[in-house]
């Protein structure tokens, strides 16, 4: 039986922490800090992800022997590290990679370089820092349109601009670079080729050895409708995907998961954990974007429940290197999910706004939510972030499934509430 901290407060982790609930191998479920919608689940603690010493102390006190991080942060800043440093904590076990191994999020241009090390296929890319900004200006001027700049570190997923013009593209540099836009994670930027394609999210649990694939999904992280405006965490995700069908999936296992792992092995990297690879497909072969060291938000809550298998006996094959022969059991229904967020979102957005949710959902239907917190004064349900809730679906065909996360949409109110009707409609048009 396991007691067991989840780090994280977004979407991805009540979805977490609703699958890890239903598992008999869970005695207790504590989540720091978690949200309105963890509360109704586990036990929210207020401790911060980033506060390893006030964590250690939560861990001793209540026997902790399973650390489940939802967010990247804490991997990035090494928390597997910290706890393997110390006496006391070093036989409580956590899926999640080490620093070293938290790199392939950590740092754009560590994971490139990896990339191209071991043959994994890419888009090309430089990377220039504050002094070689000149440099980067003129190797913009030559560069083909449009132009991907990415900051080099985390920037909760709104680091990447996709510039249509030379001018732009100058500017989000120099914004970047000079006046630190995006702070330290700014502080390298990679300017990248603009694959053109589809995007695709792809998932596995790795136990250092072996590993399973996990459902994919496709997010739409761009604000408006019809792929436009500033790039976001993410507004909505769609799984299976139709065109990941057995061919392409099987490109992606040989060119790009197997020489992953492969490589990760060859720099001495013990991993356990999930990687996210952030796929595009070009003309059907599979090009990396981005690594993640952990679960996508929003396409948790669209994995996850089409996951059949128990989460934490999962977790304990994988902590137990017995991943080899073990077999997913996936719901093969559509399940589709759609962000709700505060008006001004990925901008200045206010908080505290009230939320009324239908009553009496569908049993095919499951709010997740993001952004949400408990008023002090009344215990009232209010906004409490930019992504606020999520409204997962599930049905046998992709439109249907849409169709009753939208009917659910909207009917949730609050104050500047805002989503996309269009998540998905591209692919029902492929399916056609």
């Amino acid at each position: 039986m396991y007691k067991i901290l989840l780090l994280g407060n977004g979407g991805r982790e009540h979805a977490l922490a609703w699958k890890m609930a239903q598992s008999p191998l869970c005695e207790k479920l504590f989540i720091a800090q978690g949200n309105a919608g963890t509360a109704q689940i586990g036990i929210n603690i207020n401790i911060p992800i980033k506060h390893f010493e006030q964590i250690r102390q939560f861990c001793v006190q209540n026997h902790i022997n399973l650390i489940v991080v939802g967010s990247e942060e804490p991997l990035v800043k090494g928390i597997k590290d910290y706890f393997e440093a110390q006496a006391a904590l070093k036989d409580i076990p956590i899926i999640g990679p080490n620093r070293t191994g938290a790199k392939i999020e950590g740092s754009k241009d560590w994971s490139k370089q990896f990339m191209l090390k071991y043959g994994i296929p890419t888009a090309r890319a430089r990377t220039f820092t504050k002094e070689n900004f000149e440099e980067g200006i003129q190797y913009l001027q030559n560069h083909t349109l449009p132009i991907v700049l990415k900051a080099d570190g985390l920037a909760a997923g709104k680091g990447v601009v996709i510039a249509p013009t030379i001018t732009q593209a100058e500017q989000t540099l120099k914004n970047m670079l000079l006046n630190n836009t995006f702070g330290e994670a700014g502080q390298k930027v990679l300017i990248e080729q603009f694959l053109q394609g589809i995007e695709l999210s792809v998932f596995i649990l790795t136990d250092g050895e072996n590993y399973v694939l996990l459902p994919e999904a496709k997010d739409y992280k761009r604000i408006g409708e019809g792929d436009t405006g500033p790039n976001t965490g993410g507004m909505g995700a769609v799984s299976p995907v139709p065109f990941a069908d057995t061919t392409f999936m099987q490109k992606v296992k040989n060119q790009i998961i197997e020489p992953t792992l492969q490589g990760l092995k060859k720099e001495g990297i013990v991993y356990q954990g999930f990687i996210f690879f952030g796929l595009m497909n070009v003309q059907g072969n599979p090009y990396v974007i981005e690594y993640n060291c952990r679960l996508g938000d929003p396409e948790a809550e669209v994995i996850l429940p089409r996951l059949q298998t128990d989460l934490i006996a999962l977790f304990e094959a994988t902590l137990q290197k017995k991943l080899a022969n073990f077999k997913l059991q996936i719901n093969p229904d559509f399940t589709t999910t759609i962000m709700l967020v505060s008006q001004g979102y990925p901008e200045k957005y206010e908080k505290g706004f009230p939320i009324t949710l239908p009553q009496n959902l569908p049993q095919e239907v499951i709010i997740f939510h993001a952004g949400t917190t408990r008023s002090t004064e009344n215990q009232k349900l209010i906004t409490n972030g930019g992504r606020v809730l999520a409204v997962t679906a599930s049905a046998s065909s992709l439109q249907n499934a849409l169709q009753k996360s939208l009917h659910v949409a909207c009917n949730i109110h609050f104050e500047g509430k805002y989503y996309r009707k269009d998540i998905g409609k591209d692919l029902i048009i492929d399916l056609a």
